[in-house]
């Protein structure tokens, strides 16, 4: 099973007027663990970057959803939390429980847009708590690798 994790890579930045600046991404991936995490974001990092730079800082990011877009003009991500409201059977009171997703889109408006579409099949009512903008520069999903691209599928090929 996946988790999403949080990560900050640290850089030397060359601004369009010449100076070289430190600076911090941060980015997020789906890996099975910390150790997983640092090896994903690094490979996907690694050719964007001239320069050395390192992983600064990894941690677990709990969103129960991620609301995807091909759309162009979306390049940002906003954290939402949604309150759902349910019957308690026994004591007929209602119970509220939050969520924290995730949607990509170009500004606040689409954000809120994205994640009431990608909600619209819910059987549970929400409530959108609230929405912020975060740093995350990217996404990173697990993308299983064909058989032919192991090294056992390697291997059994040069037989």
């Amino acid at each position: 099973m996946f988790e999403w994790f949080e990560c900050k890579v640290k850089y030397e930045k060359t601004l369009e007027s010449g100076l070289v600046k430190k600076t911090t991404d941060t980015y997020l991936v789906d890996a099975v663990n910390f150790t997983e995490a640092e090896k994903r974001i690094t490979e996907e990092v690694a050719p964007f970057m001239t320069g050395e730079f390192q992983v600064a800082d990894i941690r677990r990011a709990r969103y129960a959803e991620l609301f995807w877009t091909s759309e162009e003009s979306a390049d940002r991500w906003f954290k939402a939390k949604l309150t759902f409201i349910t019957l308690d059977e026994k004591s007929g009171a209602e119970k509220k429980t939050s969520h924290v997703v995730l949607a990509q889109a170009a500004d606040l408006r689409a954000a809120v847009r994205r994640i009431d579409e990608g909600m619209k099949g819910s059987l549970m009512d929400y409530t959108i708590a609230s929405v912020a903008e975060t740093p995350i520069l990217d996404v990173f999903r697990y993308q299983e690798v064909a058989p032919e691209h192991t090294q056992q599928g390697a291997r059994e090929e040069a037989v």
